[in-house]
């Protein structure tokens, strides 16, 4: 895994958005939630915050 998982204590202002992805990378990303002991949803954001990092640096 190359991104890292962001902590979910210290929340900022969010809003909701919808994505539509396919199902086998849902169930992907749902593992990996899992085995890290975390939501979906902060996978997803952790994974766009690294690709967004990477591209800036």
């Amino acid at each position: 895994m190359n991104f890292e998982i962001k902590k979910t204590k210290n929340k900022t202002e969010t809003i909701n958005k919808s994505l539509y992805i396919s199902k086998a990378l849902a169930e992907r990303i749902q593992r990996i939630a899992i085995e890290n002991g975390t939501s979906f949803n902060n996978i997803v954001v952790s994974m766009i915050e690294s690709c967004l990092k990477e591209d800036t640096e």
